[in-house]
């Protein structure tokens, strides 16, 4: 018992000042040990400060997936597209203690990926990859939860490939306001990406 408390005594204490030394102003050890700071944090525990200067939201982005599935028999079949964030808002609406997970998961995966990537979906950024497995990892549990239901009896095959898509509307201004808005969704597509055993692997810790 006490080996135990003692490696989580020590565990934290890395953790706390991995987090730290990646807040912080840049200095000596961050510039040695920059990407093991970076390795720990992302994209985990990444820190969003714009929750002390709050710029409220004026578009409503919804994360959809699609998925190709191996049928039993051979071949594939592609399904519908789920709207994985109308399930998070579903499971938040009337819930007075919503889960982290529902509220932030996906929407944080998903602004990652924007961030690390241009609109033609090339990296711009070293994390590009990262992000990209981070957002995969994260759709295929969702959409493997999601397909459980529709499988019979278990016997459908996995999935093979994924799509994601985003769908953005612009929130409509308030009645006294001239501004005008338009209401005409943006759909931003990406590629078929393949779904990996690491994938299913990583999906199935979560």
């Amino acid at each position: 018992m006490a080996l135990v408390l003692a490696v989580v005594a020590v565990v934290a204490c890395v953790h706390v000042g991995m987090v730290f030394l990646h807040v912080a102003p840049s200095n000596t050890m961050t510039k040695q040990h920059g990407q093991a700071v970076d390795g720990w944090v992302y994209p985990e525990f990444e820190q969003n400060w714009k929750l002390f200067a709050p710029n409220p939201l004026q578009q409503n982005i919804a994360v959809q997936v699609r998925a190709e599935v191996r049928k039993p028999g051979g071949g594939f079949r592609e399904t519908g597209w789920y709207d994985l964030s109308a399930l998070d808002g579903a499971s938040i609406d009337g819930n007075l203690m919503p889960s982290h997970t529902d509220q932030n998961e996906l929407r944080r995966a998903w602004d990652f990926y924007v961030s690390t990537h241009d609109t033609e979906n090339r990296a711009t950024s070293s994390r590009g990859a990262l992000s990209e497995r981070y957002l995969r990892r994260i759709v295929v549990m969702r959409l493997d939860r999601e397909l459980d239901g529709e499988r019979d009896g278990g016997s459908d095959g996995a999935v093979e490939r994924i799509q994601v898509r985003s769908r953005t509307t612009n929130v409509p201004a308030p009645e006294w306001s001239e501004e005008q808005v338009s209401d005409k969704p943006v759909i931003r597509e990406l590629s078929w990406w393949s779904v990996t055993d690491r994938d299913r692997t990583e999906a199935s810790a979560e």
